[in-house]
């Protein structure tokens, strides 16, 4: 059954790819338009579009660094998704999507769009497998034509205005495994879905719909067909007071919610309402006890400004309590794992314990959301002290990096080979290892894999840029499907490589205008030439490192060549950072690796001899 998923997902994988690649124009200009024509028909209150989105620039891929947009390759301007949630846009659903012609993702979610979707959704939105415009002011029906989008994943309008029944097609939508409508004003049946189950929460609070999860539909009878028909008249005006009445109290009511409007665009912490006295489940007893109210509290809310990473396992915040103590809260993505299944995985993180590794204090769940407690790292991710500062004399110096390398590998080496169960991270980059007040490095994000969604799910997201980043991802992930130790190995080489360059692992500074490559591809063409020694970062040179810099940079290329068997295991990664960083005692000998499985290695000290060598 899972070897037939993978294949599934492969194939999907093909299509989407000879999709894009061979039935599509290649974008470019058209892409351009299409950013321009939503940027001129919004209005941008807070200007995140006015002030990100400059059209001035005219390198190639220069779309890909404006805010929300993902581009399939960050040197070339072809939108994959677009990402435009909670920036307080105003206006109708822009036409001009239509010439993001390669467009896989697109998320509208908690802006104030208005009027109706577009009957012409299907042409507008033709390749998008993720949907999602839930938390608008959008009014009346939902389009027949959304059956038309067969690629679509994931489609959430909740939170809106929506009137009238949902579309019966949509229910053959093929690939459809998220759906919600819930917060609208829908009545009569709901779709059946053919091999997906929808919950009775997905159309919570419409005023009338059944069938499904919900009650069952009633079908008038001979014997009462008579009564029905004599009362049709009088019910044509009551339901005509009725909606009177129910149009007053709706325009009031949006008045209210637009009053109470945060522009923080945090309206899911607010739909909390009434679960606020949930506990949070702690993993120690040194922490002090807390609710979800004291969550909210910490966090305003869960207030934009709070925000301090994203990523595909879900939204980090700093919380920071009335007594001074500060904390992380992680709200996690959604996913088709029941809570069950969630509590389980909980019970096992947090038992998982090691220096290296960011502690999981506690968990809550209340409603859908799934909420996750951690120490806070005062100093933030490796990502942000590498990358924030573009004055050299604030670059992190080398004894730093190589302390963070080592404590780095030992987390991952330990969660490989000691950890019980043994975890494979799949989303380790610069982001997900973050450092304490003594810059001690710490891997968060660990074990979250197994919360997402299963395999045939994770291909759309892939397929979309979000898993993990791609400049990250081994290359064999992208025909096998199959994560591994291996590949955790390649991710993590390419953290070395970024802390020995100084270069960002999809943007390469100091390449040539010409080179469309990333950071292994760049340093895999110097190595061809016999230039490796070009690629380290000028600010580390001639310190008196110059040895110990060469050295980490080989090691670094033995994680990312190509075949997985080539690459050392993360024990070995360990072993050789912890040699060159012998002389500065960063480490001593303690708990790492208490386990004889070092990946079939019969003698580690002539293996590491043996890769020094090379």
């Amino acid at each position: 059954m899972i070897l037939g998923n993978r294949v599934l997902a492969l194939v999907f994988y093909i299509h989407i790819w000879l999709l894009f690649n061979c039935g599509m124009s290649d974008g470019t200009d058209t892409d351009i338009l299409c950013l321009r024509r939503i940027k001129d028909s919004l209005e941008d209150p807070y200007n995140y579009l006015h002030t990100s989105w400059n059209f001035n620039n005219k390198t190639e891929g220069f779309i890909c660094r404006f805010t929300g947009v993902d581009c399939w390759h960050p040197d070339e301007n072809r939108v994959l998704n677009l990402k435009l949630s909670n920036m307080g846009l105003k206006g109708q659903f822009p036409s001009g999507i239509e010439n993001c012609s390669s467009l896989t993702g697109l998320d509208f979610s908690s802006n104030e769009l208005s009027g109706t979707i577009p009957s012409n959704i299907s042409k507008l939105v033709k390749f998008v497998t993720n949907l999602d415009l839930s938390s608008n002011r959008l009014s009346g029906e939902i389009p027949v034509s959304l059956a038309n989008c067969t690629y679509l994943n994931s489609l959430k309008l909740d939170h809106n205005g929506l009137t009238g029944q949902i579309p019966l097609q949509l229910g053959l939508l093929p690939r459809i495994n998220t759906f919600s409508v819930a917060n609208n004003l829908l009545t009569g049946p709901v779709p059946t879905f053919k091999d997906t189950k929808i919950s009775a929460d997905s159309y919570a609070n419409n005023p009338g719909l059944c069938g499904g999860p919900l009650d069952t539909c009633l079908r008038p009878t001979k014997r009462n067909t008579g009564v029905i028909a004599g009362a049709a008249a009088g019910g044509v005006t009551v339901a005509a007071i009725g909606l009177g009445i129910g149009m007053f109290f709706y325009l009031r009511h949006v008045s209210v919610r637009k009053k109470e409007e945060d522009p923080e665009g945090n309206k899911w912490a607010r739909s909390l309402k009434g679960t606020k006295g949930i506990k949070v489940s702690m993993f120690e007893k040194s922490v002090s006890k807390m609710k979800l109210s004291d969550l909210l509290k910490a966090t305003n809310n869960f207030s934009k400004v709070n925000i301090i990473g994203s990523g595909r396992t879900g939204t980090m915040y700093k919380a920071v309590l009335d007594d001074g103590t500060s904390f992380m809260v992680k709200r996690l993505q959604e996913s088709q794992h029941s809570e069950k299944e969630f509590l389980s995985e909980m019970s096992t993180l947090g038992s998982v314990r090691h220096r290296n590794l960011v502690p999981l204090l506690g968990f809550c769940v209340a409603k859908k959301e799934r909420l996750l407690v951690y120490k806070n790292m005062p100093n933030g991710s490796l990502h942000h002290q590498l990358h924030s500062s573009d004055d050299a004399g604030n670059a992190m110096d080398w004894t730093l990096r190589l302390k963070v390398a080592i404590g780095a590998a030992k987390g991952l080496a330990w969660l490989h080979h000691s950890c019980n169960p043994r975890i494979i991270h799949r989303n380790i980059s610069s982001n997900c290892i973050l450092l304490d007040e003594n810059f001690e490095s710490k891997i968060s994000d660990f074990g979250l894999a197994r919360l997402m969604n299963p395999i045939d799910t994770h291909l759309s997201t892939f397929v979309n840029g979000e898993f993990g980043d791609l400049g990250y991802v081994a290359p064999e992930y992208a025909r096998t499907l199959v994560a591994t130790p291996k590949g955790d190995v390649y991710s993590f080489g390419t953290v070395l490589l970024e802390l020995v360059t100084g270069e960002r692992p999809t943007h390469v500074s100091k390449a040539p205008e010409d080179f469309k490559g990333n950071l292994v591809e760049w340093i895999t063409k110097l190595s061809s030439n016999s230039q490796l020694q070009d690629a380290i970062d000028k600010s580390l040179v001639g310190k008196g490192v110059d040895g110990e810099l060469f050295q980490f940079l080989k090691v670094a290329c033995n994680c990312v060549v190509q075949s997985p068997k080539e690459r050392p295991t993360m024990f070995e990664v360990y072993q050789l950072l912890r040699a060159i960083g012998g002389r500065y005692n960063f480490t001593a000998d303690d708990e790492i690796l208490m386990s004889t499985d070092t990946g079939d290695v019969d003698n580690m000290e002539e293996l590491i001899v043996a890769r020094e060598v090379k």
